[in-house]
């Protein structure tokens, strides 16, 4: 994954220069597919690659679309985190923090967006939202009635895409890490003023949200963040409504948080599903 953004923070410069040049021409949605999302479609692993059981999941978006995923068990789990992927990659980039997850006693969902990696369709904001939703019906007509908990895990930007399906779906709790206030907020640390107007319709809009959920929520920031500043991961857990708590993973960046962490991100995980 830390590939994946070194080689967006490369071409940052060169992208903000083309953003002066191409809001003049392009449609609010061509923008945010340039600029917001980072997909890749090949799909060069899978969990088996870590010795890891699992299912092929194909979800099917209220627009038709259908989406690629992964269901990965875990024997004894009374618990599915169901995982909101980062703008970057796709599921396979994530094998080896799917076997972390696992590792938490719990079965892991996890799925590509429109337009990552098998996935139909182009990305954009309220898609995101329906792809989330996609894979909520999914696990409700397959475990539904398990009396298993779903807990959404959502990184970076899928915190945001978690956050808001938090507010539709009777999700037993919510876990965000690496994420941010809103789009608006994390544009003002990378963005000149003037250049924020033409992905003004992007918003992924968590501080808005998390106020008004009242599910268990554990928030999660590394203190080296050199993607979202750590100022943000904290004002969204000041901002989240109780039950909540924040855990620092302390020499943390953006992409190495569940490395550096170690047998501690995964003891927390557990702890936070255990108590729900």
């Amino acid at each position: 994954m830390q590939s994946l953004v070194k080689l967006a923070l490369r071409h940052w410069p060169s992208a903000i220069s083309a953003l002066i040049v191409v809001s003049i021409v392009m449609t609010p949605h061509l923008l945010e597919r340039m600029f917001v999302y980072f997909p890749i479609r090949q799909l060069d692993a899978d969990p088996s690659l870590a010795g890891l059981p699992f299912e092929d999941v194909w979800l099917r978006t209220e627009d038709g679309l259908r989406l690629h995923g992964w269901f990965v068990p875990r024997e004894g789990a009374r618990a599915t985190l169901l995982v909101l992927h980062g703008n970057a990659g796709n599921i396979g980039h994530r094998v080896a923090w799917i076997e972390m997850l696992r590792g938490a006693s719990a079965h892991v969902l996890i799925f590509d967006y429109r337009g990552f990696g098998r996935s139909e369709g182009k990305p954009f904001e309220e898609g995101l939202y329906r792809d989330a939703r996609a894979a909520y019906g999914w696990w409700e007509a397959a475990h539904g009635g398990s009396g298993e908990k779903l807990v959404l895990l959502g990184e970076s930007l899928g915190g945001a895409v978690a956050t808001e399906l938090a507010t539709r779906a009777p999700v037993a709790g919510l876990i965000v890490q690496s994420s941010f206030t809103s789009a608006r907020d994390m544009a003002r640390t990378m963005l000149p003023l003037g250049l924020l107007q033409p992905l003004a319709g992007v918003r992924f809009d968590s501080a808005a949200r998390i106020s008004n959920l009242r599910c268990p929520k554990l928030v999660i920031h590394g203190d080296r963040d050199e993607i979202i500043p750590f100022r943000l991961g904290r004002r969204l857990f000041e901002l989240a409504a109780p039950p909540k708590d924040f855990y620092v993973v302390g020499g943390a960046g953006h992409n190495d948080l569940p490395w550096v962490g170690g047998a501690e991100y995964v003891r927390r995980i557990a702890r936070f599903l255990e108590a729900l």
